[in-house]
């Protein structure tokens, strides 16, 4: 949850350290004086009482009845209650806190600590009454717990009467303070009703019912229902975010409505009549499609949120020249922003080809260009001799200024940031429209990765979504094979063959040189893992006399374009690389993709890099070379990859093995803004969510507004970029 606005009694009550020093000592501030537990508490975002009731358990503890030893079994969890007959420090085999518990019937229980404080021995001083839970253990001495929790209590200490939470919670925040702190924000939280009965699907809790349920669910609740999130108070609180989502895109969109647009046609015979004309191939049947549908809305005096999706090599450069060509052909000027020099050169590439004959200028803004070469295309760009602009992030710096931006063209939307994105909207706020209204370019944003419908309903129900769901006629299926590391030497005499056949290959490694850091963050230390450097040196040594290149971020954008021209060219027969060759290169000969570690790609990742090769008519291989041991996560992506080369299938795996993530991009601001509902679990609430937004936002407009703030806060902004 985004933090809430703060209220004096936001946390719990503020600790003074012990031993405060008295005297001539400075005072300490008030952020001294809290406590280690409550610093904790603001860091993780816990600083109001709303935020501490959504703050729910990860699971439960059973606290609610006693065991005796007798009965206990090893690998049990259970709690017992009994008296300390002994508490000592042992020293063999190591320091270790080593104390004896007898229950009511005489067994006796070794509860054993190897981490302890003088506190435990204090709690658990001979003579003292305690009630413990762990694990039972057949230890060499007896029956045993391990670090246990324990508490003291007497005779007449009563049981819980609910299952004991226990909370996602940092190094320094012990669950009991965090039981306290959530216990306390749920009694303050304003929980009150704001939505009408109509709306919520029968049979569901009130939401400060389904709250005090989570976080105190009685004994006789089913677990089951609670972990697997199907319980009515999990459905409440799931419902109720969805609902949130669906109110804030549907809000977007009626806000974007009353924003007034360039109005553009294409021209008989005009820009784009002539561009179709002196393409090489013709238009799919999807391409088609698609560039009506981005026509029907340049044509509107409002402006367009389209999202043009589409499989790896679908043919959405070409769509986006085509709307390109009709603003235009009105007299505007459109932008396309790409996220890697490598996409923007490529894109800059073909759309010269395309349109210089035609007489349009081609302007070219990247972060690398600079002195009289930059300074020139700023002038062409704020004369308006330059009609499009290709380039990356440089495209929206502040000393780029248009002279009539009429249409902006975002690729790989999720790459970029919401600032960036409403950047080059603000590019065209000076113009006005016919009624004097400030005007708003039109927005296309491209991806080649596409959205599962799920997602696209939820996250993107702000924009119009056009899918081009067909291949160009030429392309040739890709064979994906799955190789472990031992099989190595087999991939490099496949290389040897494709080169010896004229073909060229890719090797794709995720890491530069080993140097970069000291480990993965997986636990496999660098030494054992590919990098560009030592692979482009092994393969030079295995192929002598076969052109090999490197090309990885590191690289200047001149050497990048260098070694990307030579590949191209054909000079290069295998080109190592990072991901940044991921989208945008387009080598017809290449014949063979190996992706070396590709067990630590992600699977939208892989299918984009996949995508490098087939091209052309030659059938293509992609190889995944993988180190062992693989995770089950790893085992799924290369399953996946495998199976399918479906862009839509790909992507709807994705999102089952990963969650939203990287279909957001920076629409999420690095945060999920789905804390309890399941896209893939929960299509029914989802469904019902949709239903009710717009009759909540057209009959009830307060309440729709409390439910935004409630759930998303200032994160409603990021679902509108």
């Amino acid at each position: 949850m985004p933090a809430m606005p703060r209220s004096p009694a936001a946390s719990p009550a503020i600790e003074a350290p012990s031993g405060a020093a008295s005297g001539d000592a400075k005072p300490a501030s008030k952020a001294d004086l809290r406590s280690a537990p409550a610093k904790a508490l603001e860091r993780m975002g816990l600083d109001t009482p709303l935020a501490l009731a959504l703050h729910l358990p990860l699971r439960y503890e059973d606290e609610t009845k006693l065991s005796t030893i007798a009965t206990l079994q090893p690998g049990q969890m259970a709690q017992v209650e009994g008296l300390i007959v002994e508490c000592r420090v042992d020293f063999r085999p190591r320091r270790q806190l080593v104390a004896r518990l007898h229950d009511d019937a005489g067994d006796e229980l070794v509860l054993r600590f190897v981490n302890f404080y003088p506190s435990h021995q204090k709690t658990l001083a001979t003579g003292q009454r305690v009630r413990v839970r762990g694990e039972l253990r057949g230890g060499f001495f007896g029956r045993e717990m391990v670090h246990p929790t324990f508490k003291a209590v007497d005779e007449h200490t009563p049981l819980a009467a609910a299952l004991t939470p226990v909370y996602p919670a940092g190094a320094q925040l012990p669950q009991a303070y965090l039981r306290k702190a959530v216990a306390a924000g749920l009694a303050r939280a304003p929980l009150d009703e704001v939505l009408p009965a109509s709306v919520l699907p029968p049979g569901l809790p009130s939401l400060r019912a389904a709250l005090q349920f989570l976080h105190h669910p009685p004994a006789s609740a089913s677990l089951a229902t609670l972990e697997d999130h199907s319980h009515p108070a999990w459905q409440r609180l799931k419902f109720e975010e969805l609902l949130a989502q669906q109110l804030s895109q549907m809000q977007s969109r009626r806000e974007r409505a009353q924003l007034a647009a360039p109005v553009m046609q294409a021209l008989p015979g005009g820009l784009h009549e002539r561009l179709l004309g002196v393409l090489p191939w013709g238009l799919t049947e999807a391409q088609q499609r698609v560039g009506h549908e981005i026509a029907a809305d340049l044509a509107k005096p409002q402006p367009m949120h389209r999202l043009l999706q589409g499989d790896v090599g679908s043919g959405k450069t070409v769509v986006a020249a085509l709307a390109a060509a009709v603003a235009m052909d009105a007299g505007w000027q459109c932008a396309l922003m790409a996220p890697t020099e490598i996409l923007a050169e490529q894109h800059f590439v073909k759309l010269v080809q395309w349109l210089q004959p035609l007489g349009i200028t081609v302007a070219w803004l990247t972060g690398s260009r600079k002195g009289k070469g930059r300074r020139e295309m700023l002038e062409r760009v704020a004369s308006g001799e330059a009609k499009l602009i290709v380039g990356t992030h440089a495209v929206i710096q502040d000393d780029v200024q248009f002279a009539r931006l009429g249409l902006a063209i975002v690729d790989e939307q999720h790459r970029f940031g919401v600032a960036q994105r409403l950047e080059l909207r603000r590019k065209l706020r000076h113009e006005r429209g016919p009624g004097g209204q400030a005007l708003e370019p039109h927005l296309l944003m491209m991806s080649a990765t596409p959205i599962p419908r799920t997602l696209a309903m939820t996250y993107f129900a702000d924009l119009e979504v056009s899918t081009i769901d067909a291949l160009p006629p030429g392309r040739t299926p890709i064979l994906t094979k799955v190789f472990g590391e031992g099989r190595r030497d087999e991939v490099m005499a496949r290389i040897a063959e494709e080169v010896a056949r004229g073909r060229q290959v890719y090797w794709v490694c995720p890491l530069i040189e080993e140097s970069e850091a000291e480990g993965d963050g997986r636990g496999k230390p660098l030494s054992e893992l590919a990098n560009a450097t030592d692979t482009h040196q092994e393969l030079s040594d295995a192929l002598p006399g076969v052109a090999v290149g490197l090309i990885h971020g590191r690289l200047a954008p001149t050497e990048k374009a260098e070694v990307m021209a030579r590949f191209a060219s054909g000079q290069t027969a295998v080109l190592v690389a990072t991901t940044v060759i991921e989208v945008g290169v387009d080598v017809p000969n290449a014949s063979l993709m190996v992706i070396e570690h590709a067990e630590r790609f992600g699977l939208a990742q892989l299918h984009q890099l996949r995508g490098r090769v087939g091209r052309g008519e030659v059938a293509s291989i992609c190889v995944l070379l993988y180190s062992s041991p693989l995770s089950e996560t790893g085992k799924q992506r290369l399953k996946a990859m495998v199976e399918t080369g479906d862009g839509f299938e790909i992507a709807r795996r994705d999102l089952e093995i990963r969650g939203p993530g990287e279909f957001m991009g920076a629409r999420q601001s690095g945060d999920a803004l789905l804390r309890f509902a399941d896209l893939a679990e929960d299509a029914p609430l989802l469904a019902r969510a949709r239903q009710a937004a717009p009759w909540l936002l057209d009959h009830h407009p307060a309440a729709a507004r409390a439910q935004v703030a409630r759930w998303l806060g200032s994160k409603a902004d990021f679902l509108k970029a």
